[in-house]
C-alpha cells in the first residue's frame, strides 16, 4: 500500500476530478491525504481522506477571487487569464509548498499526485525528492514549435504563412509571459530552490508522469509525442443528485422534443453571457432547454425564461445527458468530456482562461462549433444550432470521441500508472 498526497487547487473544476482520483486510491486501500481549500475539505473527508487545508497559502472563494486578489477585479478575457495565472496559481506557490512541507515533515508521503496547476506540489516534490504525478484536468498544453502557442484557441497552421504566424506568436507569448515566469522563478527562490531558467509551463507538467484527461482524438497532431504523457479519458462520470432536478423534469422526460442543455460553467457565471442569448435564440424553437446557472443553491435569473426552458443551479448529468441532443457550453473541460462521452455534439462559447483552447480543439475534431467568443449574439447561437441539427457529421464525430472516452476508466488508470511509476523508481 502507498502513502499518497493529492493536491487539488480549490476550484470546483479541479476538485471534482481530483476527488475521483482520491476515491480510486482509497478504494484500493492506499492511504490518502489531500491538500486543498477549506470549502472543499468535506468532499474529500467524506471519501475517507485526511485533509490538509490551505493555511500559509491564502484560501479563497472561487466565486469572488477579487476579494482575496484585488488585482483581478473587473478583468475578463486575456487580461483575466494572465492575472489569474500569476496571482492565484503562481504567487501562491511558495505558501502552498510551505503547507505541504509541514505535512511531509509530520508524515512523509511516497508520491504526490497533483492537478497540473498546483505549483506548490511541483515545488514540494522537488524539495522532498519524491515521486510527482501531474493530473492534467484541462487539455494538455505543452508548448511545441510545430503548433501555435497553447491557450490562444488557434488551430494548427497550414502552409508557410501559418508557420510564420506561429513563430511570431511564440515570441509574443514569451514576451507577454515574462511577468508570470519571473514570478515562478521568485517562488522557487522563496522555498530554497535555485532558479532553473524554465517557464511556468514547465511547472505544470511532471517530467516523470502526466495523466492527461481526455483522449488523443482531442489533441492536435504532434510529430513527437511527449513520452511521459498517458491519456486516461474522463476523470468524473455523470453526476447524480435528484435534489438538483430542475422544474418540469417529469414533463421533459415525457416530451419527445430534443433537449438542448445550456451551461454557464462554474467560474464566470454571469447568465447574461450565455444563458440569456441562448434563451433568445431557442425560446421559440421546437426544443426543450435545460439551463444550469453554475451557482450552488441559486437558480434565479435576472431575466425571464421562455416557456420551453427549465432552470437549475446544477443538473444531474446521469439523467440529463442520455437525453440531450445538443449542449451549449462555456467550454469547461469536465462538461465537454461528459457531453462527448454521451455522443452529444457541442456549441462552445469559450470566453477566457482555457475555454477558447477547448472550443478550438472540439471544432478541429469536428464534434462541435466554436463561437469564438464568450458572449455570443442570439443570431450566432441559432445559426450554430441549426448547423449542428442539420449536419450529421457533428454527431458522428462526437460519437467517435465518445467511444474513445468510454474505453477508459480514468481514476483507476491514474492509480495504475502511479503504481507503475513507483515500481520503476524502486527498481532503478
Amino acid at each position: 500500500m502507498v502513502d499518497v498526497m493529492i493536491a487539488a487547487m480549490p476550484f470546483h473544476g479541479h476538485v471534482a476530478p481530483m476527488s475521483a482520483v482520491a476515491r480510486a486510491f482509497i478504494a484500493q486501500g492506499h492511504t490518502v491525504r489531500v491538500y486543498t481549500g477549506n470549502a472543499h475539505a468535506a468532499r474529500f473527508e467524506e471519501l475517507g481522506a485526511s485533509v490538509i487545508r490551505w493555511q500559509a497559502a491564502p484560501d479563497f472563494d472561487e466565486q469572488d477571487l477579487s476579494a482575496t486578489f484585488p488585482v483581478l477585479r473587473g478583468r475578463k478575457g486575456p487580461r483575466q487569464m494572465l492575472a489569474n495565472v500569476e496571482q492565484v496559481f503562481v504567487r501562491t506557490g511558495s505558501a502552498q509548498c510551505a503547507d505541504l512541507l509541514a505535512a511531509f515533515d509530520e508524515h512523509p508521503w511516497e508520491v504526490i499526485v497533483a492537478d497540473g496547476m498546483s505549483l506548490g506540489a511541483h515545488l514540494a516534490a522537488e524539495r522532498t525528492s519524491t515521486a510527482w504525478v501531474t493530473v492534467s484536468i484541462v487539455p494538455l498544453m505543452v508548448p511545441t514549435a510545430e503548433l501555435p502557442p497553447p491557450g490562444l484557441g488557434l488551430r494548427p497552421a497550414r502552409g508557410a504563412l501559418g508557420r510564420v504566424r506561429d513563430r511570431l506568436l511564440h515570441r509574443v507569448v514569451a514576451l507577454v509571459g515574462r511577468p508570470i515566469n519571473r514570478a515562478y522563478q521568485a517562488e522557487r527562490v522563496r522555498v530554497g530552490l535555485a532558479p532553473n531558467g524554465l517557464g511556468f509551463d514547465a511547472a505544470c507538467t511532471s517530467p516523470q508522469l502526466v495523466c492527461a484527461s481526455g483522449v488523443r482524438e482531442l489533441e492536435y497532431p504532434r510529430d513527437r509525442p511527449i513520452e511521459q504523457v498517458v491519456h486516461v479519458g474522463e476523470l468524473i462520470g455523470p453526476s447524480s443528485d435528484d435534489r438538483r432536478v430542475p422544474g418540469r423534469w417529469e414533463a421533459l422526460e415525457r416530451d419527445g422534443a430534443p433537449i438542448v442543455h445550456v451551461t454557464q460553467g462554474t467560474l464566470n457565471v454571469d447568465p447574461h453571457d450565455l444563458i440569456e442569448p441562448s434563451f433568445s435564440a431557442l425560446g421559440r424553437q421546437p426544443v426543450r432547454i435545460v439551463a444550469a446557472t453554475g451557482r450552488d443553491g441559486d437558480d434565479a435569473l435576472p431575466f425571464p425564461a421562455p416557456p420551453n426552458a427549465s432552470v437549475a443551479d446544477f443538473v444531474p448529468y446521469d439523467r440529463l445527458l442520455p437525453r440531450t441532443d445538443t449542449m451549449i457550453t462555456n467550454g469547461g473541460w469536465g462538461g465537454v468530456l461528459a457531453a462527448l462521452a454521451h455522443d452529444v455534439p457541442l456549441i462552445i462559447a469559450g470566453g477566457d482562461v482555457d475555454k477558447p483552447e477547448i472550443a478550438a480543439r472540439v471544432a478541429y475534431a469536428g464534434a462541435g462549433i466554436d463561437l469564438r467568443t464568450g458572449r455570443p449574439k442570439p443570431r450566432a447561437i441559432l445559426r450554430a444550432w441549426r448547423a449542428v441539427s442539420a449536419d450529421a457529421s457533428f454527431r458522428t464525430r462526437a460519437a467517435r470521441i465518445g467511444a474513445a472516452l468510454r474505453a477508459h476508466d480514468g481514476p483507476r488508470e491514474v492509480v495504475e500508472h502511479t503504481l507503475d511509476l513507483l515500481e520503476a523508481r524502486r527498481s532503478s
